[in-house]
């Protein structure tokens, strides 16, 4: 049997897993806090309900990895301050994200999340870290997905300039 085998809960974490979780919760608890400031700037209905959404996944997951570093005897990152709701008339036009503004914001902290998911399952020797983030990964592609045809919906979506000439085939 080798040093990496049985229950993968009692194998030591090494220093990437480590660094790779606890950075991961940084970010995820500055998601939560920023993502609950979105809510207070948005009007439209459907993506405040997927904010809400994405802010309830973000909580699980902050707890999920919390727990694995506490079990392994890791101090924990500081966290935010819930954000308090506030009247969306009140704040003032110049000082209010529109909300193509909200959700693009919004959909590239879920694809920055991807490629962090995914850095973090290829640095894993243990399997339980590696699963635990391959969830995350899975949820946050089908958030992505649902991020999409909302911007395409909302005509919020700026494509790139889109190529249509065919070169010669001579």
């Amino acid at each position: 049997m080798g040093i990496l085998s049985g229950n993968p809960k009692k194998q030591p974490l090494h220093y990437g897993e480590v660094f790779g979780m606890w950075s991961y919760l940084v970010t995820a608890k500055g998601n939560y806090a920023a993502f609950q400031t979105y809510i207070n700037h948005t009007g439209d209905k459907e993506l405040k309900q997927f904010l809400e959404e994405l802010t309830q996944g973000i909580k699980q997951e902050v707890e999920g990895i919390e727990e694995v570093l506490k079990t392994n005897g890791i101090a924990l990152p500081p966290t935010p301050p819930e954000r308090s709701l506030a009247d969306l008339e009140e704040i003032p036009v110049g000082a209010k994200f529109s909300d193509p503004e909200v959700s693009a914001m919004v959909s590239t902290s879920i694809a920055a999340g991807l490629t962090a998911c995914s850095k973090i399952i290829s640095e894993c020797t243990r399997e339980d870290i590696a699963m635990l983030f391959g969830q995350y990964h899975m949820n946050k592609a089908q958030a992505a997905a649902k991020a999409l045809r909302l911007n395409k919906e909302k005509g919020w979506i700026i494509p790139p300039p889109l190529h249509t000439k065919v070169p010669n085939q001579d």
